[in-house]
């Protein structure tokens, strides 16, 4: 069923498929979360990882993560459509998951520092991982192009849109980190992740109810070449859910291999940029091809951006365990993993308050383009660390203040705001709309070499511990603040960069954000 975009019913002045694709990523990111959250301190104070090991495999994990969209939204925009890959992907999500809540057997270190692991459990866990990843391939980028579809080319509604799209996300994410890191840490690890995996059931449920809001836009583009017999002798659609099964044995093996992971990294992202050159340069005429260069180097920037923003899993959860006074006269002690929540519920106090004011801008012809709102980003990173070293420089030989993570998760959250939802609405505005899902992507595999980088970052600061605990404060503090404040520059100087270059990428766009015309100029 299909229906004209313009005449879809509404809420709240969005169409009310937006509002199902919010509620299921609200689940399937409470999911997501819940289980990354715990992630670390599960490795390092259950399993007895160190903290390089423990990073590398969080990066390695993250990065497949968002590098297998790249694959699910080229699947999806060819055979699929968006509507089947969000399905499957959910699915394999709930088994993942599942697999999760079983903990097994905690390592132990002998007398001799020999540390003895559980390597059923951990295999188990390595597998429940490659799940996570395959089923997020298959969700993660395509679900965010339903939100594109759902608005027409100019649409000034979009970026407002995608907005409230991420607050689902966050609401997500803000319930998951206090509930999961509670149960977790309190009542055992299994009870954290599997109340991460009855998110993501639920998440299931909400889509496949609310499919008829999508009035057809997310089905495939050609079913008869869905259907068409493949050269394995079945149907193309069997084909790809066969192919994605036996490639979960294949990420089991690389989620233990980071070297494999970095290079895969490199290869793929390469690859990216000579498909997006090629297809610049022989299917799209001058307007889309400058459009595509542009969200390039956004996209380019954007890992600067993520490789910091997401030191929040690795080192800054860490040190919150470590070397913050959790202690509060109110709530007792405050669980490490709870801080997290910080970054979730600002962006649910003030993404109304930025949805406004770029809506507000528009109007009046102020709104910066998205050049310099990714530099605003860049820049709101950075000081977010120079307020932890603040922080740190002011508390003496003793534990850092709480009040300085929050302000450093604040300024994290409002350079978000400025940087990712506007991202995701610039893919679909800046892509031709033959390779928006390929496109979307692109932008998560970006993301995915950012989390890998935000790995090798965090080992600047990794510390001797025992089960998970540092043995010396002075230490493994001025080893988190040296980092912290590498982070500050570096996000200063990419800002100040950035804005620079924003008055040639705007007008490499060539006035995206009024066109309203019909698809492009792409060849046939």
């Amino acid at each position: 069923m299909t229906t004209d975009i313009q005449n879809q019913r509404t809420l709240l002045g969005h169409p009310i498929g937006l509002f199902i694709l919010f509620l299921t990523e609200m689940w399937e990111r409470f999911s997501f979360y819940g289980m990354k959250a715990l992630l670390i301190f599960y490795l390092v104070k259950y399993h007895l990882f160190s903290d390089d090991a423990g990073n590398l495999l969080v990066g390695s994990y993250a990065a497949l993560v968002y590098a297998m969209p790249v694959i699910g939204g080229y699947l999806a925009d060819k055979y699929l459509g968006f509507r089947k890959a969000v399905t499957f992907g959910g699915i394999l999500l709930v088994l993942g998951h599942m697999g999760m809540a079983y903990e097994g057997n905690s390592a132990t270190e002998m007398a001799s520092g020999e540390i003895v692991r559980d390597e059923a459990a951990l295999q188990i866990f390595y597998f429940s991982l490659s799940l996570i990843i395959m089923g997020v391939g298959f969700l993660k980028a395509n679900i965010s192009s339903i939100v594109g579809e759902l608005y027409h080319r100019g649409d000034a509604r979009r970026d407002s849109g995608f907005t409230i799209f991420y607050m689902g996300i966050n609401l997500g994410s803000a319930l998951a980190t206090i509930v999961c890191s509670w149960l977790g840490e309190t009542y055992g690890w299994s009870y954290g992740f599997g109340a991460a995996g009855f998110g993501m059931v639920l998440g299931l449920i909400t889509f496949v109810s609310g499919k008829k809001y999508f009035y057809g836009k997310a089905e495939p583009k050609d079913e008869a070449l869905l259907k068409r017999r493949s050269p394995i002798g079945l149907n193309n659609e069997i084909t790809i859910y066969v192919s994605a099964i036996a490639g979960i044995f294949v990420v089991w093996q690389m989620v233990q291999n980071h070297s494999v992971v970095e290079a895969l990294l490199m290869i793929a992202g390469a690859a990216s940029l000579v498909y997006i050159g090629w297809y610049a340069f022989t299917k799209a005429g001058k307007v889309y091809r400058d459009r595509l260069f542009a969200l390039t180097i956004l996209i380019i920037f954007s890992v600067i951006f993520w490789a910091l923003f997401e030191q929040a899993y690795t080192s800054l959860n860490l040190f919150a365990d470590r070397a913050l006074d959790r202690e509060t006269s109110l709530f007792g002690e405050i669980q490490a993993g709870a801080f997290l929540s910080l970054n979730a519920v600002f962006i649910i106090l003030f993404a109304p308050v930025f949805a406004w004011l770029w809506i507000k801008l528009a109007k009046i012809n102020l709104n910066p383009n998205a050049a310099v709102k990714f530099a605003i980003g860049l820049l709101f990173v950075g000081i977010g660390f120079g307020a932890l070293v603040l922080g740190g420089s002011v508390s003496g030989e003793g534990k850092v203040a709480i009040i300085w993570l929050v302000l450093a998760y604040l300024f994290h959250t409002w350079g978000e705001l400025c940087l990712s939802p506007v991202g995701l609405s610039y893919v679909t505005k800046l892509s031709p709309g033959k390779i928006v899902g390929f496109m979307m992507g692109v932008w998560f595999l970006a993301t995915a070499g950012s989390e890998y980088i935000a790995s090798l970052l965090a080992n600047l600061a990794s510390v001797d511990t025992t089960a998970g605990v540092a043995n010396d404060l002075a230490v493994a503090k001025t080893s988190y603040m040296d980092l912290f404040e590498s982070l500050f520059y570096t996000g200063l100087i990419f800002g100040v960069i950035l804005l620079i270059l924003s008055p040639f990428i705007r007008k490499m766009m060539h006035g995206v954000d009024k066109d309203d015309t019909p698809e492009e100029d792409v060849a046939n």
